[in-house]
């Protein structure tokens, strides 16, 4: 993987948005590949919350893969769980852009 400090220049010119589908369409790709390298189990820290048992206590929030496209990519990250967006029985508007902010520091 390459360093952060190479990476987040790239990243960073790029409008937020794009840089967010990008990454997403990169860890779809990365999770659907049988060749990428397997990720390396954690330490198993599970928690026990209102009695569903998750592998450790980080997640990934839903905000991140919105249609749950890069699941397997981002499972390789070892998240306890992983959400995807809100399930809904019709189609909804989304968000008028600017829908992401960028903090430089």
């Amino acid at each position: 993987m390459l360093p952060y400090c190479l990476i987040k220049p790239l990243v960073f010119s790029l409008d937020p948005e794009v840089a967010h589908e990008l990454t997403i369409e990169g860890l779809a790709l990365l999770g659907s590949n049988p060749f990428a390298p397997a990720p390396k189990p954690l330490p198993a820290t599970p928690v026990k919350v209102m009695g569903l048992v998750f592998p450790n206590r980080v997640g990934l929030a839903a905000g991140m893969d919105k249609n749950g496209e890069a699941i397997k990519g981002l499972a390789g990250f070892g998240f306890g769980f992983i959400e995807i967006g809100t399930v809904t029985p019709r189609p909804q508007p989304g968000n008028p852009k600017p829908r992401l902010v960028r903090l430089p520091e």
